[in-house]
């Protein structure tokens, strides 16, 4: 099928804008998305009422203004109300952006990276936005002007917590993913790794308060031997939860998928999936689907560092979030994405298999990276496979970067959209590492090679394209276009919106938060 290069989309070039010193606070009364994935079944579909972009129109999206933020390694999802884009810009804080013109209405400085979608939930006074900052925990603020409500972490979280994945709110319960910093200090040769593991916690989402917490490893790290004679090793450790939970409201569980073991020994709760009850905390069922798998940023550096863990797993996480998905006959799946490249469909109340469709060669760097999307009116499954090379770290076989479609009923392909590179260069890959978003007939993605699409819901045909690999004039500067990748595209109302520039992995950094809009 054509590429996403095939088509470059006519765009006009926005005036930057000239700011007013103060701006009126936010409307509130029309929120487009719940957070990461629009909805707490985690489709990342986004219906008539929320948005009226379809597939007669798209071709027809121009960029409105552009925004340049401080970091190349920006990782929130805006939140889009009837006047005002709320977005996390790592370094600087939470800002609050009049959706017409880019201008700021309110700024929150926070020095931290806000490493997750901006959520929402509506109070006896107003409205509260709720967020994760890589580091420093959980914060609410006021969508009005950004006054702190409140900031906290978990009680009983392991030391050096790592809040990766975007939280979920629901009638008053923050459900919080975390993961463990000790990923990255496995680096340091004199580092005795590790002994830190994974954890889901709920929280009061009016005081912060916990009201319970959850290990994904349930015994204690022990010594496992030493390495230089006075460092010690230590294990089981991480399994962490890198990407947003699923809510399944009816059976009152929460669902969520876990990464890797750091060290040796490895235990059962690693690349699983989990179903916890979202009142007490207490596990349903855990289902793991790759066995074995220790891995650490030190065997990037190389094979034979003292803190790689030997036998060497292949780096297969969930990070891609459940999706809880309505199958034909009115039965429910969680359909989940692995970075080996395979789909599953499991029944919700056992975790019983119902199908499974292997899409790309997968590895450390995805298979299915961010995050898969349901649109329920043609009962498909859409999802992005990045296939980039890993080096050792690489699945077995042919990649086939694109986006795939699959029937919700079987697993069986409905469609697909194989993705050619812009050049030979690793940097120009044309994977779909970034998590995607859909309509009732549209489908967006964003590239690792920089442009950003949309491809028709039905047939996967190319409708619009655009190359984000340039500069823009910025309502605040210069902002530099790069790869797409994390927190994929923002549909609401008649505005698409990306990050595009993600320096990791030896990808294109950038900084430009775009916005475009359908032309009157």
């Amino acid at each position: 099928m054509r590429s996403l290069l095939a088509v470059a989309a006519i765009t006009s070039v926005p005036v930057c804008a000239v700011c007013p010193e103060a701006l009126p606070a936010p409307g509130l009364e029309q929120i487009h998305s719940v957070g990461w994935g629009m909805d707490p079944r985690n489709t990342r579909h986004q219906g008539p009422a929320r948005t009226r972009i379809d597939a007669a129109n798209v071709s027809s999206l121009a960029l409105k203004w552009s925004y340049a933020l401080a970091s190349e390694q920006s990782r929130s999802m805006p939140l889009v109300t009837e006047d005002t884009i709320f977005v996390g810009d790592a370094g600087r804080g939470l800002v609050a952006l009049d959706r017409e013109t880019g201008c700021v209405r309110w700024e929150y400085p926070l020095e931290d990276q806000i490493g997750s979608a901006i959520l929402h939930q509506r109070t006896g006074d107003g409205v509260a936005l709720y967020f994760a900052a890589r580091n420093d925990g959980l914060f609410a603020v006021d969508a009005r002007d950004g006054t702190l409500l409140w900031h906290d972490e978990p009680d009983g979280v392991d030391p050096i917590p790592f809040y990766s994945g975007t939280p979920l709110v629901h009638r008053g319960t923050l459900y919080v993913p975390i993961s463990s910093f000790e990923i990255g200090l496995s680096a340091i040769p004199f580092y005795g790794c590790c002994e830190t593991s994974g954890g889901f916690a709920a929280m009061d989402a009016a005081t912060g308060n916990t009201r319970w917490y959850l290990r994904t490893i349930e015994e204690a790290a022990k010594s496992t031997g030493r390495h230089w004679l006075v460092v010690d090793k230590r294990g089981p450790s991480g399994a962490p939860v890198w990407g947003a939970p699923m809510l399944d409201a009816g059976r009152g569980l929460v669902f969520f998928g876990t990464g890797q073991h750091y060290s040796h020994p490895t235990t059962d709760t690693s690349d699983a999936i989990f179903a916890v009850d979202a009142a007490t905390g207490a596990r349903r069922w855990v289902r793991q689907f790759t066995a074995n798998d220790a891995y650490n940023i030190s065997c990037d550096l190389a094979p034979a560092h003292p803190n790689c863990p030997d036998p060497l797993g292949p780096d297969l996480d969930f990070g891609a979030p459940p999706v809880l998905a309505t199958l034909s006959d009115g039965s429910e799946a969680v359909i989940v994405g692995q970075k080996s490249g395979d789909v599953y469909a499991l029944r919700p109340d056992d975790a019983a298999l119902l199908w499974q469709a292997k899409l790309g060669r997968g590895g450390a760097l995805g298979g299915v990276h961010w995050g898969i999307a349901f649109n329920p009116a043609e009962g498909l499954v859409v999802v992005p496979i990045s296939d980039i090379d890993a080096g050792r770290m690489t699945g077995p076989g042919v990649p086939k970067p694109g986006v795939y479609a699959l029937a919700v009923d079987d697993g069986e392909l409905a469609w697909s959209h194989e993705r050619a590179s812009r050049c030979e260069a690793r940097v120009c890959w044309g994977g779909v590492s970034a998590a995607i978003t859909v309509t009732d007939e549209v489908v967006f993605a964003g590239i690792l090679d920089g442009f950003v699409g949309a491809l028709d819901g039905r047939t996967g045909d190319l409708l619009w394209s655009f190359d984000t690999w340039r500069d823009f004039d910025a309502v605040n500067g210069t902002a530099t276009g790069g790869a797409f990748d994390a927190h994929g595209p923002m549909v609401a109302d008649d505005l698409v919106i990306v990050t595009s520039g993600y320096g990791s992995f030896g990808q294109r950094g950038g900084n430009a938060l775009l916005v475009f809009g359908l032309a009157p």
